[in-house]
């Protein structure tokens, strides 16, 4: 009793409560129940419209706080459910536990000793054995699968992805979210790590008792939510995290900086220089309007290039320039597909392009590829020629 003592003192004073999301789990709820109870009395129940014995084994239960939602909305919305009513309590961090009786109510200790000795606001989530022989394959395949896009939306490496049980910092994490069933514990992580909270892994341990345990997982209907639901994080990664991110932190730094790192003390090569910068000049001249940062950011992470330098370049058609890229533009492009019509410089317009359309897509990509194997060698044989400088000088 004086672990379970020292630990119920702690889990007052970091603030935290235990939420137990449950639907139809008569055979495991009462023991779940009491053995959290152990550790602290701030338990909230969000009965997910139950249809055995649940109501009556919670009236069992006075200390506690339910919340009873009157139909079956699935384990998202029971989830939604109960950290919002943990956030009105003004709780700070929210622990919660798969009532199908897998989980250990004694793990709770690892969750409290870890939140004890962070010093931001992090969150949690239980790390089972995967290769246990209880372990069904499907949820080994399942876990492995999730734990690849968390770290490819992310670029964080984690063991076990989808554990119910879990510590969620309610202060640091999103308020509001999209997702209704199982794939809203991976929304919550992803979008916790978007927003710079520490997401890690914490060992627990596990039990799948096939006597016992109810699983409300439906593999195809739920595997395709998920799947779903990656889509559309990975579409964000590219387009707007990376860049956002990026952006971010390419503000905080001086142009002399940015030169000194990027362009002169770089470790990559004069060619991987090159490349970065012919891919920001194309990018910068060619017709992506509006995209050019994300697509650009994007292209660099898959090729492997200067992330930096080809981001830089894409704003070669900065404001004073714009009318002058797009007049070279029409030149170029009407020496390939001429128009009837002509221009100047003077006129260049919304309504110019219109009317010389394919003049000027074609030209902007024709110009766009020229600049950048211009800019682009050019930079190569700049770099090459300071670094040689460099080795020489004594």
């Amino acid at each position: 009793m004086v672990e379970h003592d020292t630990i119920a003192r702690e889990i007052e004073r970091l603030g935290i409560v235990v939420i137990i999301p449950t639907y139809n789990n008569e055979k495991t709820l009462k023991r779940v129940l009491d053995g959290v109870l152990q550790y602290t009395p701030h338990v909230i129940v969000v009965n997910d419209g139950s249809t055995d014995t649940t109501p009556t084994i919670l009236h069992q239960y006075s200390g506690i706080e339910i919340i009873t939602l009157t139909h079956n909305q699935g384990k998202g919305m029971a989830l939604r459910s109960g950290i919002k009513r943990a956030r009105d309590r003004r709780f700070q961090y929210a622990i919660t536990i798969d009532s199908d009786g897998q989980h250990y109510p004694s793990d709770i200790s690892v969750f409290v000793e870890a939140i004890a000795q962070a010093t931001s606001p992090v969150l949690l989530i239980g790390s089972r054995n995967m290769s246990h022989d209880s372990v069904p394959r499907k949820s080994s395949f399942g876990n492995k699968f999730s734990n690849f896009w968390f770290w490819f939306e992310t670029g964080i490496k984690l063991t076990d992805t989808q554990s119910g049980f879990r510590a969620y910092p309610l202060a640091a994490i999103s308020q509001r979210y999209y997702t209704r069933k199982f794939e809203l514990e991976i929304e919550i992580i992803v979008r916790a790590a978007w927003r710079g909270v520490e997401v890690k892994n914490v060992p627990i341990q596990v039990l799948y008792d096939l006597t016992e345990r109810v699983s409300h997982f439906r593999p195809f209907k739920d595997f395709t939510r998920i799947s779903i639901l990656n889509t559309v994080l990975v579409f964000l990664t590219f387009f707007y995290i990376l860049p956002r991110h990026f952006f971010r932190s390419f503000k905080k730094k001086r142009w002399s900086d940015f030169v000194k790192e990027n362009v002169l003390g770089n470790t990559d090569s004069p060619i991987k220089k090159a490349l970065s910068i012919g891919l920001g000049v194309f990018m910068g001249i060619a017709p992506f309007w509006g995209f050019q940062t994300a697509i650009t950011i994007t292209l660099a992470v898959f090729l492997r290039l200067n992330k930096v330098l080809a981001f830089v370049f894409s704003n070669i058609s900065f404001a004073p320039l714009i009318p002058l890229v797009i007049y070279a533009s029409l030149l170029v492009g009407g020496m390939v597909y001429p128009s009837s019509t002509t221009f100047q410089l003077d006129g260049v317009s919304l309504e110019t392009i219109k009317s010389h359309l394919w003049q000027y897509i074609i030209g902007s990509f024709l110009l766009a590829s020229g600049m950048a194997v211009l800019i682009g060698s050019s930079s190569y044989f700049f770099i090459k020629l300071y670094q040689q400088k460099a080795v020489s000088t004594p």
